[in-house]
């Protein structure tokens, strides 16, 4: 029964728009460019971990990972680093102002093995069967068309690959001392695995992330 409730839940939200509050500022140039600006701050380190993210990946040289949503690149240095002149980085997003932002910081990091790619609000056109991992770090919660998502997602890893998702918990003050998280954020961590689940992956790990703020859950598909 449970599972028949969160495929019925998974069908209903995946033939609409289902993360219209999360998106608000990013329908606009100017709402855009602030945000850019908040992800790519230099106190966001402190706060996301980026290493502790991209040790927790378990990345190796050669390896290639797609950073969906990936705004202005900011962890593209990281994970640039994590699989080596060898490996490959694929930074996607469904916005070209964004995109614009990572190319400069790709020229300016010289991240030689950092490519970019434009996708779309279902699918981020990543060719089928080229990726280790896709990490979706503060992205999943932007997804209006998850099963869609999720579909090509799967399409995209090797065999053997993982899809990971870190984001905030949708509780009160995890992502700030208010309530922002509970109007912000569609699913929580539990909701988001069965909704994972229930469109082909199977759950490998997880575990907390930021303390009271973030999780991180890994997938294979089944």
């Amino acid at each position: 029964m449970k599972t028949l409730f969160v495929l019925a839940v998974c069908g209903a939200l995946c033939s609409a728009q289902v993360a219209e509050k999360a998106n608000e500022r990013y329908k606009t140039a100017e709402g855009r460019a602030e945000l850019a600006q908040a992800l790519d701050e230099p106190g966001r380190d402190e706060r996301q971990k980026p290493r502790e993210l991209v040790e927790a990946l378990r990345l190796q040289p050669g390896m290639s990972v797609a950073d969906l949503g990936t705004g202005p690149g900011y962890l593209l240095p990281f994970l640039s680093a994590a699989v080596g002149p060898d490996g490959k980085v694929i930074g996607e997003d469904i916005q070209t102002d964004f995109l614009d932002k990572a190319k400069a910081k790709i020229r300016t990091a010289k991240l030689a093995n950092v490519s970019l790619l434009l996708g779309t609000e279902t699918d981020p056109k990543l060719p089928a069967g080229s990726v280790d991992v896709v990490l979706a770090l503060d992205v999943y919660h932007h997804f209006d068309y998850p099963e869609k998502m999720l579909a090509n997602i799967g399409a995209a890893l090797k065999a053997g690959g993982r899809f990971v998702i870190v984001d905030y918990y949708k509780r009160r003050g995890a992502m700030d001392s208010g309530d922002r998280a509970l109007e912000h954020i569609r699913l929580d961590e539990d909701a988001v695995i069965h909704e994972v689940e229930a469109n082909g992956y199977r759950l490998v790990s997880q575990h907390e992330h930021i303390p009271h703020s973030q999780y991180m859950a890994i997938f294979q598909k089944k």
